[in-house]
């Protein structure tokens, strides 16, 4: 990146642009000069402390380096913490979307960095805001969060789950592996990652999935096809999609475990996409695809 261009010039640069010249004209046209939408980046880890949102003494984590920066430059003021009382009834109406790179149970402090965890009234509020009409952007570990951990072990009954529409089964080494889009259309993808059945190879941690519903509108696909690990030996399923929980709009991909996903530009152009989307700014057809692109989805083992 060229040390003279801000993010905004980079996302309105033709070839270099991170979103499609529409969508993007939308995103930065939408909001009127001086109301940003305010995000908050929540980075707590319960279970296993992922090293793009580990902060280093004083030094923000890498995460909220990239989304706080990016959002600035893009009408979203992005806070980042690790701290479950942002999530109070009395403070969660400031918020116009969430986003979440979590893991374990949130309701805790957690076995290493101890930060104050979510109340049973702050996950009620969250669950509340976003039937309301909040936005939800979730990466990664986020569906590694809530579900089978601790004395929850609700799965696919637990109302975190039901929300994001997936839960974490298991993971192998990280490796290179090939992904369908499915749908060009949705903000930072025809740009960043190509056209409606074009396929692109990216290296990263790879979750398996389970207990995704049928309402998902897939975004791009997990091709299983060569894949390292008994865990993947299942049919092609969902890696990025969208969805409604009541008047809310949900987003998850599975990118985002490793420093180098996080940096690349067309990965943080998915990202202002998705942002663009869940807080109204984008308008995009998410009707219930899943079940057309992915028809064996919900088959754990070949």
């Amino acid at each position: 990146m060229s040390r003279g261009m801000s993010r905004r010039d980079l996302l309105m640069a033709g070839g270099a642009a991170w979103l499609g010249a529409g969508a993007m004209g939308q995103l930065l046209a939408a909001p009127p000069l001086g109301t940003p939408k305010k995000v908050l980046f929540f980075i707590k880890s319960a279970g296993f402390p992922h090293s793009v949102v580990t902060r280093r003494g004083d030094r923000p984590s890498l995460a909220e380096r990239v989304l706080t920066k990016a959002g600035k430059e893009n009408g979203f003021e992005v806070v980042a913490s690790k701290d479950g009382r942002m999530f109070e009834p009395d403070k969660i109406g400031e918020w116009d979307a969430f986003v979440f790179e979590t893991t374990g149970d949130l309701t805790t402090e957690g076995q290493g960095e101890k930060s104050p965890p979510i109340s049973p009234d702050g996950e009620k509020a969250l669950y509340d805001a976003i039937r309301g009409g909040k936005g939800f952007l979730g990466m990664h570990c986020a569906t590694d969060t809530f579900g089978h951990h601790g004395r929850r072990n609700k799965g696919a009954e637990d109302p975190y789950i039901q929300m994001i529409g997936g839960e974490f089964v298991s993971h192998g080494a990280q490796q290179e592996v090939e992904i369908d889009v499915v749908d060009p259309k949705f903000p930072g993808i025809a740009e960043g990652f190509g056209s409606s059945g074009k396929s692109f190879r990216l290296t990263d941690e790879w979750y398996a999935l389970k207990n995704m519903p049928d309402d998902l509108h897939v975004i791009l696909v997990q091709k299983t096809a060569g894949m390292k690990g008994n865990m993947y030996q299942r049919p092609d399923f969902p890696m990025t999609w969208a969805r409604m929980h009541g008047k809310g709009r949900v987003f998850y991909t599975s990118m985002g475990h490793r420093e180098d996903v996080w940096e690349n530009p067309m990965y943080q152009g998915l990202l202002l996409g998705a942002l663009g989307w869940a807080t109204g700014r984008v308008e995009v057809d998410v009707q219930p695809n899943v079940r057309q692109v992915t028809p064996h989805y919900d088959q754990l083992h070949a």
